[in-house]
């Protein structure tokens, strides 16, 4: 009876250790694995490492002040310098067509007048034409624009911008002398260019 006791000691001892070793083993197996640590790669670093990449914005630029078609102080007071120096054209009696002495009253300074002008397309002249007194005034009013389409024509050909040429007759209203002469009535026959008012 005591072999059987001792016989059934051992084997429950026998059994526990096996089982011991078992319970083991099945803890062991589920003992999580620790987690690996990788070196971080050049795709895996964070963005946030990384310098960022900014696009490059272009300087703004500065817009430029248009240029004015009007001239300024300075440059009007040039302008009314070359007319006062270019003298009235004078015509022959009933006779719109421009004689050597015209040509060469209208040459003087125009051609300066001219490079100015160009560059302020708003700024206008106006050519007048005028008569003596003799002849009705329906006529001469005619024949004062003649004259002042003649005046302006040779101007376009000497390089002044067409429109900025304007012409008007006064035919005999604004006569310069009053004397009944020829040299007088002479005086009258003429064209006169003159700036245009300007609106401010």
């Amino acid at each position: 009876m005591k072999n059987f006791r001792g016989l059934a000691v051992i084997t429950i001892a026998a059994l526990s250790i096996i089982g011991a070793g078992c319970a083991k083993k099945k803890v062991a197996a589920i003992t999580p694995n620790p987690p690996t640590v990788r070196e971080p790669t050049a795709q895996s670093t964070p963005a946030a490492t990384t310098p960022e990449r900014r696009a490059e914005t272009p300087p703004a630029s500065t817009p430029s002040t248009p240029r004015s078609n009007m001239p300024d102080a300075a440059t009007r007071a040039r302008i009314d310098q070359l007319l006062a120096r270019i003298e009235d054209a004078y015509f022959d009696y009933n006779q719109h067509t421009l004689r050597p002495d015209a040509i060469k009253a209208l040459q003087t300074d125009s051609t300066d007048l001219r490079d100015i002008l160009k560059d302020y397309p708003d700024y206008k002249l106006t050519v007048e034409g005028h008569c003596d007194e003799r002849g009705s005034a329906e006529y001469n009013m005619v024949l004062g624009q003649a004259r002042a389409e003649a005046a302006k024509n040779y101007l376009v050909q000497v390089g002044i911008p067409g429109q900025q040429l304007g012409v008007i007759s006064y035919g005999k209203e604004k006569p310069v002398c009053q004397d009944e002469s020829e040299s007088c009535w002479q005086k009258n026959r003429r064209i006169h260019i003159v700036a245009v008012a300007q609106q401010h």
